[in-house]
């Protein structure tokens, strides 16, 4: 006899367990990764796992510590260990290395519950504290050596972009064209050279239905409209930076982000413009980690201003 079952939503039981998306995301930077070790030799690789290990690490004594379920088996901490990566200079001391790990896992992750309940992104606020800590070895930035080769001091394409042909001419280098910036032969942090590689890995995300495009397009959107306006080189500003490494990876993050898809496409918005500020106007060549930092704090407000009404729920009469 079939029996009706009465219950809440949500009624689809065909959902991914966090250790099966969190897979599904260290597989999407795969591609970056092995793009950053050839481009880079094997020290990009020694990076990584440092950052990986020492995330894996620090999250299984910490938990041991508050004396809480352990939960490195959800993959969370390694690709946290791996975006982290992706965004340090291949230069980088590995104790550096290991001290954004410390920041992104016990500071930003588990002294606030864990996963699910951290309010900023852990790798780009461990990334941003580095950036202040340690600003020489953070902008240490080298040109692509490939393996057993001495790899030679080069500025980003981004601040290259703003020499005049003098200062480029001083420094011996050239603005890489748009090949270089797709295919990543630039230098830059570990994983945001290869646009080509990151691209790959944001669809098959999205195929994947892992994560929405709302977030990702209305960011690269936004920046290459506002750069348009601005007189810059609209595809060169979105294929150069961190920008691709960020909208697909770190704004599309499920717990610092928001919910609804008119919710992801502002806080795209929003990134995509205070990557713009920061960029025309500020001090810094960059400015994808600072917008989405930014805007994880702005997601509460965000998740509040988009809320959707309960179907049938009436709001209470004000007295």
């Amino acid at each position: 006899m079939n029996r009706l079952v009465v219950s809440p939503s949500p009624h689809d039981e065909n959902y991914l367990k966090t250790s099966m998306i969190m897979l599904n995301v260290i597989i999407a930077l795969m591609p970056a990764l092995c793009a950053g070790v050839y481009f880079f030799g094997w020290r990009a690789l020694a990076l990584t796992a440092v950052c990986v290990l020492s995330c894996v690490v620090f999250e299984f004594l910490c938990r041991k510590i508050m004396k809480r379920e352990n939960t490195i088996g959800d993959l969370s901490a390694v690709v946290t260990g791996v975006i982290l990566a992706m965004n340090l200079p291949v230069t980088l001391p590995l104790w550096i290395a290991a001290i954004g790990s410390f920041v992104a896992i016990v500071i930003v992750k588990q002294l606030f519950g864990g996963i699910g309940q951290n309010f900023a992104n852990p790798a780009i606020t461990a990334r941003i504290v580095l950036m202040v800590s340690f600003p020489s070895a953070m902008t240490n930035w080298v040109l692509p050596a490939k393996f057993g080769v001495d790899a030679v001091s080069g500025a980003t394409p981004l601040r290259l972009v703003g020499m005049t042909a003098d200062e480029l001419a001083k420094a011996g280098q050239t603005v890489p064209g748009y090949k270089e910036l797709l295919l990543g032969n630039t230098a830059g942090c570990l994983g945001e050279t290869c646009a080509l590689a990151l691209l790959i890995g944001g669809l098959y995300l999205a195929a994947r239905r892992i994560i929405s495009l709302a977030a990702p397009v209305s960011f690269i959107g936004s920046l290459a409209l506002l750069s348009l306006i601005h007189g810059d080189d609209p595809l060169y500003q979105i294929l150069a930076g961190g920008v691709f490494l960020g909208a697909f990876f770190m704004a599309t993050d499920y717990a610092t982000t928001p919910i609804s898809t008119k919710g992801k496409v502002i806080f795209g918005l929003g990134c995509g413009i205070i990557t713009f500020v920061i960029r025309a106007f500020g001090s810094y060549p960059e400015g994808v980690s600072f917008s989405i930092l930014l805007m994880n704090v702005l997601t509460p407000y965000i998740e509040q201003m988009t809320r959707t009404k309960v179907f049938g729920a009436k709001e209470a009469v004000k007295e």
